[in-house]
């Protein structure tokens, strides 16, 4: 077995003094552009007022601004058989979609289901006036821009 590592042997000199660290023999923490209060020379300041930012005429500007252009990003809609509440691409106003129904994959299929099963006689018409087996059309009411459509199958 070997001996636990011991801590290095720093020196045993004593830490800095807070006066040491924070430097209080300098008048403030940044440099007065006028003289100090009370000496003559410049501005007369009263005390405790802060001097203003230095402003040299030889210093370089700095950097110049950035113009942040905001992007906002629509997630993608999902439509559905009931109105959606979105922003028109085409038109750039928020609406909510007017739905029109229309005959789809599903309501043909019902149609022809129901013509097998001996609904010849115009029962066999009726999933055309059920809404709940036709595709949706979504559309701007502002603009009238077609802006999805939702398939039964």
């Amino acid at each position: 077995m070997s001996a636990p590592p011991t801590a290095p042997n720093f020196a045993a000199a004593p830490p800095p003094s807070y006066e040491e660290t924070a430097k209080f023999n300098q008048p403030a923490p940044y440099p007065y552009p006028y003289p100090a209060p009370g000496n003559g020379a410049g501005p007369a300041m009263k005390e405790g007022q802060i001097p203003p930012y230095p402003q040299h005429p030889g210093a370089m500007p700095g950097p110049a601004p950035v113009t942040v252009q905001a992007v906002y990003v629509q997630s993608p809609v999902l439509f559905h058989d009931r109105p959606v509440q979105m922003c028109c691409p085409s038109c750039n106003k928020t609406i909510v979609t007017r739905v029109s129904f229309n005959a789809g994959a599903l309501a043909w299929l019902s149609c022809g289901g129901l013509f097998l099963l001996g609904c010849w006689l115009g029962c066999c018409l009726i999933p055309f006036c059920v809404d709940s087996l036709q595709d949706a059309d979504h559309y701007c009411p502002n603009c009238n821009a077609l802006l999805g459509t939702y398939k039964r199958l």
